[in-house]
């Protein structure tokens, strides 16, 4: 088998290579502008933001001594009765502990949950409805621009002191987090069996039941796991402004300097957030290997 290579004409090849590098040269200087406008922004940011860097290069050694401070003193002549008194009250913590997890819980459970209903009057897939839409998403913004630590605020001021204001504080946040994510969701579903069901005199809560449910049910539980892992580490600040949990017991640690203490309540709450990540991802897998399979 013999194979011809065709050589374009010196002229036409000079050009193409022209074309070529005044491309290339073009994408070089958008990369340039690009890196100069970083940069810029960059120094803007630490200008506004009073960043020092002798204060920090100051500050570090002191943050590893604080460090090296709440770690307990363990003797392997006396493992037994240090460790004992490090974790002195491990059952009254547990049960904070407890109260935490439930608080992320149930304002999980809501926040996912109004957010579900939300995201399809967010959708521009099923709601054609422009103003409405941007009504939806408007308070979806409102709801996770807004920090938690300040709805809690609100929350604590209004109701008092307690588990309530952390359930509706991060319920509120989940809203508009997850309504934003399950949105997204389904604006990327395939419109066929919507239309399929419409055909067939199917009303508008019909179509989601039946043609955009089955779609995205797996993704918005693989969202609504992750959304519960971020809500259990909020939930542990909570505590600092009042709002019930394990964070109101760390904050009384941290403030009378009490240093085992410190470091056997982080332990515990860096040990919860490890279990429920291993599970929760473990999970969210299985969802989506079943989704891959299907």
């Amino acid at each position: 088998m013999t194979s011809h290579i065709y050589r374009l004409p010196d002229e036409q090849t000079a050009a193409l290579l022209s074309h070529y590098g005044a491309a290339v040269a073009a994408k070089r200087r958008r990369a340039l502008l690009f890196a100069v406008a970083l940069a810029l922004c960059t120094a803007l940011a630490a200008w506004g933001g009073e960043v020092d860097l002798q204060k920090l290069s100051d500050g570090l050694p002191r943050f590893w001594s604080y460090l090296y401070d709440i770690l307990p003193k363990l003797r392997l002549s006396h493992f037994g009765a240090d460790f004992a008194e490090w974790f002195w009250n491990w059952d009254g913590w547990l049960w904070l502990l407890a109260e935490t997890l439930l608080v992320a819980y149930v304002g999980t459970f809501l926040g996912a949950t109004i957010g579900f209903v939300l995201c399809f009057f967010a959708s521009a897939n099923l709601m054609k409805n422009a103003v409405a839409r941007a009504l939806v998403r408007r308070s979806l913004e409102f709801c996770r621009t807004v920090p938690e630590i300040v709805f809690a605020l609100l929350f604590v001021y209004a109701l008092g002191l307690g588990p309530v204001p952390g359930v509706l504080a991060i319920a509120i946040h989940t809203v508009g987090a997850l309504g934003k994510q399950y949105a997204e969701v389904v604006e990327n579903i395939d419109m066929n069996p919507v239309e399929g069901v419409r055909a067939t005199g199917g009303s508008w809560v019909e179509q989601i039941r039946f043609a955009v449910v089955p779609q995205v049910l797996s993704n918005v539980v693989s969202y609504t796991l992750l959304r519960f892992e971020i809500n259990v580490r909020g939930a542990s600040v909570m505590g600092f402004v009042g709002a019930g949990g394990i964070g109101k017991e760390l904050l009384g640690s941290i403030r009378q300097f009490y240093y085992s203490d410190v470091s056997a309540i982080l332990l515990m709450i860096i040990a919860t957030v490890v279990i429920i990540d291993l599970l929760t991802e473990r999970l969210r897998h299985h969802l989506l290997g079943i989704e891959g399979r299907r």
